[in-house]
């Protein structure tokens, strides 16, 4: 059976990768409108990418005004700006937030009208040309044809997609994520490795983004402990990096399960970021669904080497399981409880969180069959 397969139009990946850029995005037209937060102005980070586009002569515009997960009112005040500087193309820099508010802005420059207007749509009209920058190995955004962006009227986490969507350039240059605090490299990480577990046990499935998703797994049980230690371990972030961009290859042309969909509705509702509401979900969801493909389970047990050909499928998915349990553990990845939601308010909105997660279809692309109720029944469990 044919399968489509897409990816950035251009990657550079390594130390030095911005410096290599310089003389692509020249091509890309004449003034940025760059899109980052505080903390990336703050750190010297958007300072770097400004000096080269001063150095090819190109100007450029800040938006520095995405502070945590992006939302309707950011993008619109991204639009604004990028309409009143006359920007001809967009940068994201940052983490998952600018770069899918990079996307989403891109998307109504061309598209017109409201960010919530493309829920449940898929948006086809090209935009402006898109450079994503990533400091973290987690989102896998620079990656992907997806942006989820948080609609404040219904406290909903929209997934919007599109093929135009995918940026024009991607530049993993690990040097930007050296700067990443622990919690952050940890909570990224996980979001990497969800990712990649997601696609290679999702039913849609191929052997291109197999490939990507068993990579991406082996390199972050080797190196997301590493760089959650020692944060100055340029070897563990470069290759953090290339995993967490492989994850999102794989994602994207795979699509996530479960996991995605039950975090988006928690994210949503208790302002848990993205990355580590699918740390919290992990264990559990995959404990849950593991029956449905041991197979799959089993042979990621084999490559991080939990399992050895002695075992079954079925006692190798297990071990694999348990050793997500270790990492996130490893990771100080914090249960809902102890991140302090209360679990009355929880149960309270467990019915609209299943038909959230339902609702995005992700659920959907587990191999075994995800009920309305089976959703809920996760959603208790994690606060047994």
């Amino acid at each position: 059976m044919a399968r489509d397969f897409i990816m950035p139009g251009e990657i550079i990946t390594g130390e030095g990768a911005l410096d290599m850029a310089q003389s692509k995005l020249e091509a890309l037209g004449t003034k940025a409108l760059i899109v980052t937060d505080q903390v990336m102005i703050e750190l010297g980070n958007a300072a770097k990418v400004e000096k080269i586009l001063s150095n090819q002569g190109i100007a450029y515009a800040i938006y520095g005004k995405i502070a945590g997960e992006p939302t309707d009112v950011m993008i619109e005040g991204g639009l604004q700006l990028y309409q009143e500087e006359n920007c001809d193309f967009i940068i994201g820099l940052g983490g998952g937030s600018p770069i899918d508010s990079m996307k989403a802005i891109g998307a109504l420059a061309s598209n017109g009208g409201k960010i919530t207007d493309y829920m449940g749509k898929v948006i086809d009209k090209p935009t402006p040309p898109l450079v994503a920058i990533p400091t973290t190995a987690g989102t896998g955004s620079e990656a992907t044809q997806f942006t989820i962006i948080t609609d404040t009227k219904n406290d909903v986490k929209m997934l919007l997609k599109g093929q135009v969507l995918m940026p024009d350039l991607a530049i993993i240059d690990p040097m930007f994520t050296m700067t990443a605090p622990a919690k952050i490299t940890a909570a990224t990480g996980l979001d990497a490795l969800t990712h990649a577990i997601e696609a290679y046990t999702s039913r849609k499935a191929q052997p291109m983004s197999d490939t990507f998703a068993v990579s991406a797994v082996k390199k972050i049980f080797t190196y997301l402990p590493i760089a959650f230690k020692d944060g100055k371990n340029m070897e563990a972030r470069e290759q953090m990096s290339i995993a967490a961009l492989e994850a999102g290859i794989a994602f994207n042309n795979a699509s996530v399960t479960v996991v995605h969909g039950m975090s988006r509705p928690i994210g949503a509702i208790f302002h848990v970021a993205h990355g580590l509401s699918n740390a919290m979900l992990l264990k559990e969801c995959l404990t849950y669904v593991r029956d449905g493909a041991y197979d799959r389970f089993a042979q990621l047990a084999y490559l991080i080497g939990v399992a050895g050909s002695e075992d079954s499928d079925e006692v190798a998915a297990n071990k694999f399981v348990d050793a997500v349990g270790e990492i996130c553990e490893e990771l100080e990845t914090p249960t809902l409880e102890n991140y302090g939601i209360d679990k009355e308010e929880y149960v309270k909105v467990i019915d609209k969180m299943a038909a959230d997660a339902m609702a995005s279809g992700s659920p959907q692309n587990t191999r075994k069959e995800i009920t309305l109720e089976d959703v809920k029944l996760i959603y208790r469990n994690l606060f047994k």
